[in-house]
């Protein structure tokens, strides 16, 4: 692979005007909606495609119908938020919902219909039918089609099986230039006048998580380490029925099943979802991870070991086949025959509502960084998100990058330090990282997930802190520490990407841990057993620069917190 892909590397700009980095529908999206007069690398670790973004069963959120409006959306998506949202951008995104909807309908995406009109289903916490979908692979039909799009335009040129290490950035100005890549026999310095990060989420960081094995949280850790604020790490959405059987992945079985009518029960068949929230288990998904949590707890039975049953049979078998071919077959592969017996189902960790903070044009804290999707943090989730609208974020602040305005600047033309030694690659360094990417998302299942405390997670961040201290000390992080280097082979190539992703893993774990315990209640994604109440004081974002952290409240008063 590496020998012919030097060639392959020699083909590439060594300065593009924009770089985006991730290939899920934020990614996409941004790239094609980016104007075509610029020339845009479009970065993938693997091969296009393959994202969360891919994954997404459930859907697409707006309010296209007459009973509907983008008022009622706002309303929903601020009260799924408890308190955290951006009020300003979740009307962004509400109003802007239809005309987004229809661009992807004019893309070729083939979302079902009823009749002529698009169909539209019901899911937890939205008070219309405002989601739109196709069948169950509803990410998949909108990120195929957005790749067909993307590998026809001429500006842009997809760069597969490249890893993104770091930002390369300015020393005197701190004004992004660039990334330092791993790809095609070579770790190098990347140019642009503009960088968007589009990576996803940082699934992995937990043992039991419905993401792909690719978000690992990179662009987050990527624009920490730069310096970029990053807000409201501690929020993360548990979704409530992941697929859990002996063998299986973690596999998502879709808020719209319940919302087409299953039922969630226990081992006696009971509907135990509305001993905790009147909406049963059509509460917001935070509420009912830990329903499930308390009610495996109450019987006397590990929640980390246990699960509960999502029974299908309430639903008419057509509208089953109809709605839910690709749950059909994964539970058939397993078997499970959903027709006639519930599915085994217990929560996993499955969107991150925090990430970089950005205004409502995709902009940093960094002069020239970018980030968009579920990298970002954009004020539309608050504290927990509203089912179906992260594609729908996906999409709606991808097309603001249509009016990027890239900074001119004598920066822009910068001389690329061309790759010297030769990384050697250690057998030596190999155990250890093998070894903390096994125990770093078990550490972080237990101490950072559906419900945290104090004590346990202080202890894991001490041992997050010495892993990170030993994997500063291996060799590999030596060599590979912001120089140019090249290497012979593809196995190579996915040590760099296997220390990469794990590195970035520690990074999430301690800015998770950190933030987490910063904030002393209990609040949408946010569950503290210490702390199990919401409080008032606490309705402020938790805001992260480098190692200082505090809330937004001390940014505005002048105080700090910590």
């Amino acid at each position: 692979m590496v020998n012919s892909s030097n060639s392959a590397l020699s083909l590439i700009p060594q300065q593009f005007d924009v770089l985006v980095v991730g290939a899920g529908a934020a990614g996409l999206y941004a790239a094609l909606c980016l104007p075509e007069d610029l020339r845009v690398g479009l970065i993938t670790k693997d091969e296009l495609p393959l994202s969360a973004s891919d994954w997404a069963q459930g859907g697409i959120a707006a309010a296209i119908a007459p009973e509907d409006s983008p008022t009622l959306h706002v309303e929903d998506t601020l009260k799924a938020g408890a308190g955290l949202c951006d009020a300003e951008a979740v009307r962004f995104l509400a109003d802007r919902a239809p005309d987004c909807i229809r661009a992807l309908v004019d893309l070729g995406v083939a979302f079902d219909r009823h009749g002529s009109d698009l169909a539209l289903t019901l899911e937890a916490a939205h008070s219309r039918r405002r989601v739109l979908h196709a069948a169950d692979t509803t990410g998949r039909a909108v990120v195929s089609i957005l790749s067909q799009h993307a590998l026809e335009r001429k500006n842009i040129q997809v760069l597969s099986q490249a890893f993104a290490l770091d930002l390369w950035l300015h020393p005197q100005t701190g004004r992004c230039r660039g990334i330092q890549l791993a790809y095609g026999g070579r770790v190098c310095q990347i140019g642009a006048k503009a960088v968007v990060l589009a990576t996803g989420g940082g699934g992995q960081v937990f043992a039991k998580t419905t993401n792909p094995a690719v978000s690992t949280g990179d662009g987050v850790a990527i624009a920490w380490r730069a310096g970029a604020t990053l807000r409201d790490l501690e929020f993360v959405q548990f979704h409530p029925t992941a697929l859990t059987q002996p063998g299986a992945p973690r596999f998502l079985i879709s808020e719209a099943v319940r919302g087409e009518g299953a039922h969630l029960v226990d081992v006696e068949g009971r509907r135990f979802a509305f001993d905790y929230h009147p909406d049963g288990e059509l509460a917001p998904r935070d509420i009912v991870s830990r329903s499930i949590f308390r009610h495996l707890q109450s019987t006397g039975v590990d929640p980390a070991q246990a699960h509960v049953w999502l029974d299908f049979r309430p639903i008419d078998p057509d509208r089953i086949r109809y709605r839910f071919p690709n749950i059909i077959e994964v539970c058939r592969q397993w078997g499970i025959d959903v027709f006639n017996e519930p599915v085994p189902v217990a929560p996993a960790a499955h969107y991150w509502m925090g990430g970089v903070a950005t205004d409502l044009t995709c902009r940093t804290s960094i002069p020239g960084l970018y980030a968009v999707g579920e990298t970002a943090s954009t004020g539309v989730h608050g504290a927990n998100r509203l089912a179906s609208n992260s594609l729908l974020e996906c999409v709606v602040f991808g097309a603001t990058l249509a009016h990027l305005q890239l900074l001119s600047s004598s920066e822009d033309e910068v001389e690329m330090p061309m790759p010297g030694e030769t990384l050697s690659f250690s057998e030596e360094s190999q155990a250890p990282i093998d070894r903390i990417r096994y125990e770093l998302p078990r550490l972080m299942w237990q101490s950072a997930g559906i419900c945290r405390e104090e004590a346990t997670m202080r202890s894991a961040i001490e041992v997050v802190d010495n892993w990170r201290s030993e994997f500063a000390n291996l060799p590999l992080s030596q060599q590979l520490n912001g120089r140019s280097l090249q290497y012979e082979s593809a196995e190579v190539h996915s040590q760099i990407r296997h220390w990469g992703e794990t590195r970035n893993l520690l990074d999430v774990a301690s800015l998770i841990l950190q933030s987490a315990l910063f904030r002393r209640e209990s609040r949408g994604g946010h569950y503290r057993s210490d702390f199990p109440d919401p409080d008032p004081q606490w309705e402020v974002h938790t805001l992260v620069k480098g190692d200082r952290l505090q809330s937004s409240f001390s940014c505005q008063s002048g105080k700090s917190d910590q």
